[in-house]
C-alpha cells in the first residue's frame, strides 16, 4: 500500500485525519524511516499537514484552497487522539449558531486537562482553553460529515465568552456576537447550565448584558431568581486587576466600568 493509497481510503471513510501508528500499520512491510519520509513529502505537497506529533490531517481537494479544514471534520479524532474531554466553544460555537459575523481567523476548543500549546499550521490557527470546572450539561454532540463532534450550546457560550473576554478581544468585541446568540438561547438550555455553574460573577455580567439586550426576558429573570438566594458582590462589567468595583444601582451589581459599543 502507498500512502496515497492509505489517504485515499481514510477519505473513502470521510476519515479527514490519522495517526503514525495508523499509517505505520497499513505500512507494515515498510521500515518507520521510510513512512515518516513519505509523509514528510505529502505534508511538502499539501496534501497532509503534520498537525500535532504523530496526529496528521489529510486536505482533500475541496479544502486545498483553503489550505485547511473546518475543525468539526478532526476534532473528535484530535481529543481521542489526546485522550481528553473537549468541546468546540467561544466563537467557533458562536459561528455554528449564526452568531459569526464577524470572521475568525481561529478556532477555539476547550479541554479538560493539562494546558495545551496553540496550534498555527499553515493556515490553522488553533486556540486551546482549559476547563477546571467541567459542565454537567450542556455540551452538545452533534452529527457532522466525518461523524460526531462536540459543540457548546448557546448559553455555555455565552458564559465562556465573558468568563474568557479579555483573551479573546475584550467585552466589546463579544457583544455583538452575544447579541445575535441570544436568538437561539432556550430556557432549558439556562435551566440546565444554572443546575451546575458555579462562576456567580460570569453570572452577573450575563444578566447585566441580556437585560440591556432583552430587559426583563424570561432568561434574564430566571438568573436572577437563581442568583437571589445567595450573596453575591458588585463586580466590574469588565474584569481590571487594578480597579474594583464602585457604586452600582442595578439588580446585577455590575458596575459597569466601560462603555458598551455593541457593532451590530
Amino acid at each position: 500500500m502507498t500512502l496515497s493509497d492509505f489517504i485515499n481510503n481514510q477519505l473513502s471513510f470521510e476519515n479527514y485525519s490519522f495517526t503514525f501508528d495508523e499509517v505505520a500499520e497499513a505500512y507494515s512491510d515498510k521500515s518507520k524511516t521510510l513512512v515518516h519520509n513519505d509523509l514528510k513529502y505529502a505534508a511538502q505537497k499539501g496534501s497532509i499537514i503534520p498537525l500535532r506529533h504523530h496526529f496528521y490531517l489529510i486536505i482533500p481537494p475541496r479544502y486545498s484552497k483553503f489550505g485547511k479544514l473546518p475543525i468539526e471534520l478532526y476534532a473528535n479524532s484530535l481529543f481521542e487522539f489526546l485522550d481528553r474531554n473537549y468541546y468546540i466553544g467561544l466563537y467557533s460555537a458562536a459561528k455554528s449558531y449564526g452568531a459569526g459575523h464577524q470572521q475568525i481567523q481561529k478556532e477555539y476548543v476547550l479541554h479538560n486537562k493539562a494546558p495545551l500549546l496553540s496550534i498555527s499550521k499553515n493556515t490553522i490557527h488553533l486556540d486551546f482553553f482549559t476547563v477546571s470546572n467541567w459542565p454537567k450539561k450542556n455540551v452538545i454532540s452533534k452529527k457532522g460529515d466525518a461523524g460526531m463532534y462536540n459543540l457548546s450550546s448557546p448559553c455555555l457560550t455565552a458564559v465562556d465568552l465573558i468568563y474568557h473576554q479579555t483573551k479573546i478581544g475584550g467585552l466589546n468585541r463579544i457583544l455583538s456576537v452575544l447579541e445575535e446568540l441570544t436568538e437561539e438561547m432556550k430556557l432549558g438550555d439556562i435551566k440546565d447550565l444554572l443546575s451546575w455553574y458555579s462562576q456567580k460573577s460570569v453570572l452577573q455580567r450575563l444578566g447585566f448584558i441580556l437585560d440591556e439586550i432583552i430587559p426583563e426576558s424570561d432568561i434574564t429573570n430566571l438568573i436572577y431568581e437563581h442568583l437571589k438566594p445567595e450573596k453575591f458582590y458588585p463586580v466590574l462589567l469588565s474584569p481590571r486587576s487594578n480597579q474594583k468595583p464602585g457604586a452600582v444601582e442595578n439588580r446585577w451589581k455590575v458596575d459597569v466600568n466601560i462603555k458598551m459599543e455593541s457593532d451590530l
